[in-house]
């Protein structure tokens, strides 16, 4: 950790997706680290978020515009001249996807195309991380954890949207960035949990909501098996592998998957009951029918990041849900700020890591 602190001291930084649940992690430990972040996002506004809960907008350059108005982008980047681009602005609901396909592939692949594009004109921009998903493999229905090399697909629209995305930036990388002195690289992570995701149709915040009225859990796939992780545990492998690169870019471009070692994967059912226990109450009822296709079992390997970024997770899942839930509970019923909540949490966190 001491070597992160070091590296990203006075960098200039650049979040998109900024305004998002790991958007908004990100800028907070890049901050936490001494970094100059800029960041864009969009309607941050309008809904309960995370960043506007670490007030965020004061802390970091904000600029609000669809990351698919390339001008905007470009003239952004070659006004404030980033070292590092983090790009996470995205769609990234699988339900949504189904609701609003066009949107999806639009947003995620021709704003990943923006970034890129507008990325490898500029010489000041050294080290460009795109995250994608865990969901860009396509699904054979093995056991053991997809690797890089594994072909990639997807049959709902998101999943599909992520492997288009991950299409692009290997011709990037292959076509423009390895005569470059940028490094490029996509990154795959497993389900991230942590504290103030607010978003419908996700299993933490759905569960928070439900235990903070006392209504029951509805659980559409309690049996679904997830690699759940602390959303901080893929950050962490984002900030190693964008230092890297910034030092040795034809070295580590590329693509990395960031999850928990598969035999560590969890089901739905035991995450909630997990989520139970560290709150204190509540009761699940199960829902007859999912009506949208999602991956039963679906686990990376991570033994590239592992040896060659000697990156590992710091918590296991029952730790990642205890902090998570504590999260919330000490914001929710303890009324105490999410800003000294967080820090709390990453510095904890970089002590043991």
């Amino acid at each position: 950790m001491e070597k992160l602190k070091k590296f990203y001291k006075n960098k200039k930084v650049l979040v998109t997706g900024a305004t998002g649940f790991k958007g908004s992690w990100l800028c907070i430990w890049l901050l936490n680290l001494g970094a100059k972040v800029y960041a864009t996002g969009y309607n941050p506004n309008k809904n309960k978020t995370l960043f506007n809960s670490l007030k965020l907008s004061k802390k970091t350059h904000l600029k609000i515009f669809d990351i698919r108005d390339f001008n905007k982008i470009d003239n952004l980047i070659k006004k404030t001249k980033p070292q590092i681009v983090f790009h996470l602005a995205a769609q990234p609901l699988v339900i949504d996807s189904y609701k609003k396909p066009y949107l999806t592939f639009d947003i995620n692949f021709r704003g990943t195309l923006n970034i890129l594009e507008s990325a490898k004109k500029y010489n000041f921009i050294k080290s460009v991380i795109c995250v994608t998903s865990d969901k860009c493999y396509e699904n054979t229905g093995k056991i053991k954890g997809y690797k890089e090399t594994d072909m990639l697909g997807g049959v709902d629209p998101y999943s599909a949207s992520k492997a288009s995305a991950e299409l692009l930036i290997r011709s990037y990388i292959e076509s423009f960035f390895r005569r470059s002195n940028c490094g490029l690289s996509s990154v795959r992570a497993g389900n991230v949990i942590g504290g103030g995701d607010w978003s419908n149709d996700r299993l933490i915040p759905d569960c928070i909501r439900s235990l903070s009225k006392n209504k029951k859990i509805l659980l559409r796939n309690p049996n679904f098996s997830r690699p759940w992780q602390l959303v901080l545990e893929p950050l962490k492998g984002y900030l190693i592998l964008a230092k890297k690169q910034f030092e040795e870019p034809l070295k580590f471009s590329g693509a990395w998957n960031f999850g928990i070692e598969t035999k560590n994967s969890v089901t739905v059912r035991k995450i909630v009951e997990l989520i139970i226990n560290s709150w204190g109450s509540g009761k699940i009822k199960l829902l007859n029918k999912n009506k949208f296709h999602e991956q039963q079992n679906l686990q990376i390997d991570s033994s590239k990041a592992k040896k060659f970024l000697r990156w590992k997770t710091t918590y296991n899942t029952k730790k990642a849900v205890e902090v998570t839930t504590e999260w919330y509970s000490k914001i929710l019923r303890s009324k105490k700020s999410a800003e000294d909540v967080t820090n709390q949490q990453i510095r904890e966190y970089m002590k043991y890591s």
